[in-house]
């Protein structure tokens, strides 16, 4: 069994072999039972629609049995330990846990102490990783820009508090993808990227765009008087892009004229679906090789 905490875990020939399946998944070449006789359990400790439901359609188009931990009838809520439950679920028979946290690091932690006696999948952990996503949005780059070597993308937003944008600033430039990051400057980290506080200034020099959601969330103290403040400086619209040759990305849910213009999300450039679609095959190609064994 192989874990799968951040996307440092997976070589760039593993994630190229990765893509392949998911191709054919995507075309509907290939569809076995590979996963058949696993068992695979969800714990979602954070609200989620798409990561749940597409980590949910991959494994029953794999044929694993999937078992969804209600986390408010667990005995969790009781106050038992998130080891105590992984290592319970492991003893009913989990082959692998995919696990949502609010806590930056609780899927490595489970890691070392399940070892090699359970698969953990991190599914999104605080602000620190979200590996499938960082996957599938490469997938979805790698699509239009088949060799990606040089091209530049734009990650707009609360990338300081985004665990999605953290992970794709570690997968992206592993592939010749060059990073800005743009934001005020309290939304941004500590980098040695470029950086900008200007969609104007870079817009002319990206290929890319990836809006992200403004995590009011994880804020400590409210920094704009409102949301709509934010898009004024912020939100990607028709105007900005006009007609320019570029992709846009969001890994979801889009704040609609805060994060992308309503013009924008139904514009064919808009990709944010076609994500959505092709996570579900990335996803099974990614379960497939931790679960099944490379074939």
């Amino acid at each position: 069994m192989r874990h799968f905490i951040t996307t440092d875990d997976l070589t760039n020939n593993e994630i190229i072999n990765i893509f392949s399946d998911a191709e054919k998944f995507l075309k509907g070449e290939e569809r076995g039972n590979e996963l058949s006789k696993k068992s695979v359990m969800t714990l979602f400790f954070e609200n989620s629609t798409r990561t749940r439901s597409s980590f949910e359609m991959a494994l029953k188009r794999l044929g694993s049995r999937v078992i969804n931990l209600d986390i408010s009838k667990s005995s969790a809520s009781k106050g038992e330990t998130l080891l105590d439950t992984a290592l319970n679920l492991k003893s009913i028979g989990a082959d692998a846990l995919i696990v949502r946290h609010s806590d930056a690091g609780v899927t490595y932690k489970l890691a070392q102490h399940l070892n090699s006696k359970s698969s953990v999948i991190n599914a999104g952990d605080g602000s620190f990783a979200h590996p499938t996503q960082a996957m599938l949005d490469l997938f979805t780059i790698m699509k239009y820009f088949p060799d990606p070597q040089g091209k530049k993308i734009a990650i707009v937003g609360d990338i300081k508090n985004s665990r999605v944008a953290n992970s794709n600033i570690k997968l992206l430039p592993r592939f010749g993808i060059n990073i800005t990051l743009v934001a005020p400057p309290h939304f941004l980290p500590k980098t040695d990227l470029k950086i900008s506080h200007s969609l104007k200034k870079v817009i002319d020099e990206v290929d890319i765009i990836m809006s992200l959601r403004t995590q009011t969330e994880r804020h400590n103290q409210q920094v704009y008087a409102s949301l709509k403040d934010y898009a004024r400086d912020f939100c990607i619209t028709e105007e900005l892009i006009g007609q320019k040759d570029i992709i846009l990305m969001h890994p979801g849910p889009v704040n609609r004229n805060i994060d992308i213009s309503d013009g924008l999300m139904n514009d064919p450039r808009s990709k944010v679906l076609e994500q959505v679609e092709n996570g579900v095959a990335v996803r099974m190609a990614i379960l497939k090789y931790l679960l099944a064994g490379k074939k």
